[in-house]
Formats: structure tokens, sequence, C-alpha cells
């Protein structure tokens, strides 16, 4: 896998919640309300968006994120004050062929 750590990959997926945000990534304009003058598609999505669609603090957001991000399963990317979030789809697509070819 790319940079990886399967345990920690595995450990990031073992959460509802971190699953639903992978899941929400992968078609962001089906899920959250577009960020003024940002394409989620190339861009990512805002910490705040997270917060509001998953009703809970922007901390427990944030750490849930960075779980992701420190997984290898999530690029950032800071615009302004703001932080984005966006799939790597490269690292996830490793992912599944490590579980293609390993389990």
């Amino acid at each position: 896998m790319i940079n990886m750590n399967p345990i920690e990959v595995f450990k990031a997926l073992s959460n509802e919640s971190r699953l639903q945000i992978l899941e929400w990534l992968k078609e962001p304009y089906d899920h959250f309300r577009p960020h003024e003058g940002i394409d989620m598609k190339e861009i990512g999505v805002c910490v705040s968006q997270f917060t509001e669609k998953l009703s809970m603090t922007q901390s427990t957001a944030s750490q849930y994120l960075s779980i992701l991000q420190r997984a290898g399963l999530i690029k950032t990317r800071r615009i302004g004050k703001f932080t984005y979030y966006q799939r790597d789809e490269e690292a996830i697509k490793s992912l599944a062929d490590f579980l293609k070819r390993e389990l």
C-alpha cells in the first residue's frame, strides 16, 4: 500500500462516522452545500460542513478527519483560514488492491 500502515487504515475505518465521511467525499455535491467559490470535487469539503452534517463539535469532526488523514485516506488543502478535505483516490485504490492481493 502506498505509504499506508494497514493497522492504522483499519482503525480509521472502524468508526461509522469516519466511514460516512469517506462515502460523502466520494460524491461531495450529493451530500454538502457548495462552499462559495470552491469546487468541492477538486478542492474538497470544509470542516465546518462535516461538523454540521455529523451533528458534532468541530473538535470531534476535526479529530475524525485527522485520523483519516494520518491513515492516508484523505488529503487536505488550506486556503485562507479554511482547511478542505478530499478523498485520496490513489490511496483508496491501493487499499483495494492490497485487500484483493493479501486478504
